[in-house]
């Protein structure tokens, strides 16, 4: 998703969408065994408590953090779109110049025109951050496959007897 423009509406974030929740329903599988698949019954009850907790903080810190980079992205990546607009570029001149002569008659023409192009800069700057974050994420679940590969495989459980 890394290439996400302006452009892109339901049907190009359909299958983004289709993928990641299926990649979750198969991570949360796996990911309930190992945290409580091992336990004796009498301790799934608390411990499954406490792994709901940590997973739903777990997700509002995640969601804290892809919050604060669209933020700094959004700031930091409204520079390099609005160093490009200035009066040395000519395609930039011609826009403002376009946008002026159409506000004609609606106030200001040149204040509507500067806005006009101010929003353009932004809203390329909201996708830039949105593309940098889904790059941001890539590489964080990419780590954290990674990481399964340290996990050992645990100890079974000694039967309990009795054949209840």
């Amino acid at each position: 998703m890394t290439w996400i423009t302006k452009d892109y509406d339901f049907y190009e974030l359909m299958l983004p969408q289709i993928l990641r929740g299926i990649g979750m329903m198969c991570a949360m599988v796996p990911t309930n065994n190992v945290a409580l698949g091992t336990l004796p019954p009498d301790r799934v009850k608390n411990a499954s408590g406490l792994f709901n907790l940590t997973r739903n903080l777990g997700g509002a810190v995640g969601l804290a953090i892809i919050n604060q980079v669209l933020n700094e992205r959004n700031r930091s990546a409204h520079l390099p779109p609005a160093g490009a607009v200035n009066w040395g570029n000519a395609t930039a001149v011609e826009t403002l110049n376009n946008f002026t002569q159409r506000m004609q008659g609606m106030g200001d023409a040149a204040l509507l025109a500067m806005k006009q192009l101010s929003q353009i800069v932004h809203r390329q700057a909201v996708v830039m951050g949105y593309g940098d974050a889904f790059f941001m994420l890539t590489f964080f679940y990419f780590g954290l496959s990674l990481l399964v590969m340290l996990l050992s495989k645990p100890a079974a459980l000694s039967g309990g007897g009795g054949g209840h």
